[in-house]
């Protein structure tokens, strides 16, 4: 070790209160508090250097090997000088534990990036090298007197468990190693910087399986944008290329903004458990017309048309079905079909149940769509199983709402409905 003695002993400064957090984040600095907890007779002086440790109550912590001190102020502002002592490593296990950190250039790289991977240090523990301290390992003493451990020593312990989850070469240099010792050692044995270190292509999957149960929790979801984003200006000097449309290019950015805003609040409103609704491949002019929703100009409009197959009056009535509730809602307006079997039977018993027998309008039907006898109303069957309301205007049928499972409920949104009731 000679030649590193300033690398022996590390001071760290005294950590701000720890509200709303708890004291030990990775798996090594929990193995680091159930060593503390484990043996602790007194539960309630663990619980009083809980709360001490919280409320910042310990001052810089001096790490050395086989010894940690801070001092720390009581409530009553009284100070103790507090000790806690961990047996160092005899350099026989350090040179065992050096050889099998070698034995994976992946190992290396962690401790660099300030990680301990739990293998390792298994691995270690299965060789008889103990690096995390086990039940009676960590041994307090503290100038109040206590032969256990106290709420002083306690509330050190508790403090140094946030030192290790920032940096676990805290715990090596406690068990006798200082950092710039360690790597000095790795070097003189042959390990390539870990940057340069070629190592296996992927991950090792027992590494992997073991590291599962102290990986983060997943970020809370996004919120949703109250809008969609707006996409980037695309007014330049310089001119357009040959058959670029600048207007129709800011109008696709714009539409598929919009799609992908309706695709997250659709994301988000699914809870983890539920499979999110498959996505319908639009045919090209389904496409179209999802496109053609707030067209900038009637150029547009028109090109977009003839791209849907329709005239620019049907596109009018086919972007407000999309507008309503998208490809589902245009296929309704488009598809006319037969229902037969059970899909008949369904439909009428869910229009036989759907009012009172004095309530019931007259229908007349024509496939699947059943249109109010002497009124400008209309209920269609989806092939999913829901009822979609029209109401004829202009002398064309136009969707008058969102869909619905009773067919009743579906028609009342195609009001004023002047129908009489069946006798």
């Amino acid at each position: 070790m000679t030649g590193h003695e300033g690398d022996r002993e590390r001071t760290f400064a005294a950590l701000p209160p720890a509200q709303g957090r708890g004291f030990a984040q990775t798996w090594w600095g929990r193995a680091w508090l159930r060593a503390l907890e484990d043996a602790a007779l007194d539960t309630g002086q663990v619980k009083t250097g809980r709360a001490l440790a919280r409320a910042g109550a310990v001052g810089a912590v001096s790490v050395r090997p086989g010894r940690i001190t801070a001092v720390v102020q009581n409530r009553d502002r009284t100070t103790h000088r507090a000790d806690v002592l961990l047996a160092e490593l005899p350099a026989e296990q350090w040179d065992r534990f050096l050889d099998m950190a070698l034995e994976r250039a992946g190992d290396v790289a962690a401790l660099l990036d300030r990680e301990m991977p739990p293998h390792l240090v298994e691995d270690a523990a299965a060789a008889g090298i103990e690096l995390l301290p086990g039940l009676g390992d960590l041994e307090p003493e503290c100038d109040c007197g206590a032969w256990d451990h106290c709420g002083h020593t306690a509330a050190l312990c508790y403090q140094v468990a946030r030192l290790l989850d920032q940096d676990p070469f805290v715990l090596l240099l406690m068990r006798g190693r200082g950092e710039h010792a360690l790597l000095e050692d790795i070097q003189a044995r042959g390990a390539a910087p870990a940057e340069e270190a070629p190592g296996p292509e992927g991950v090792d999957a027992a590494e992997a399986y073991a590291a599962g149960d102290i990986l983060p929790p997943l970020p809370a979801p996004p919120e949703l944008p109250e809008e969609p984003g707006l996409p980037p200006s695309l007014d330049t000097e310089a001119p357009p290329g040959p058959g670029l449309d600048p207007v129709a290019v800011r109008h696709l950015a714009g539409r598929t903004a919009v799609e992908a805003h309706r695709l997250l609040a659709v994301a988000l409103r699914q809870r983890s458990s539920e499979p999110l609704p498959p996505v319908t491949e639009l045919t090209t002019a389904q496409d179209a017309v999802r496109l053609a929703v707030a067209a900038p100009d009637q150029a547009l409009t028109e090109r977009l048309a003839g791209g849907s197959g329709r005239d620019p009056r049907s596109l009018a009535d086919a972007t407000r079905a999309w507008e309503l509730e998208g490809a589902d809602a245009l296929s309704v307006l488009e598809d006319q079909w037969e229902p037969s079997g059970a899909a008949l039977a369904r439909a009428r018993a869910a229009l036989d149940s759907a009012w009172d027998e004095d309530e019931r309008p007259s229908l007349t039907a024509d496939g699947n769509r059943w249109t109010v006898v002497g009124a400008p109303a209309q209920v269609r069957l989806g092939r999913d199983g829901r009822w979609w309301p029209y109401r004829e205007e202009g002398g064309r049928w136009m969707l008058a709402g969102s869909a619905a499972l009773d067919p009743a409920t579906a028609l009342a949104s195609a009001e004023p409905v002047s129908a009489e009731p069946q006798r």
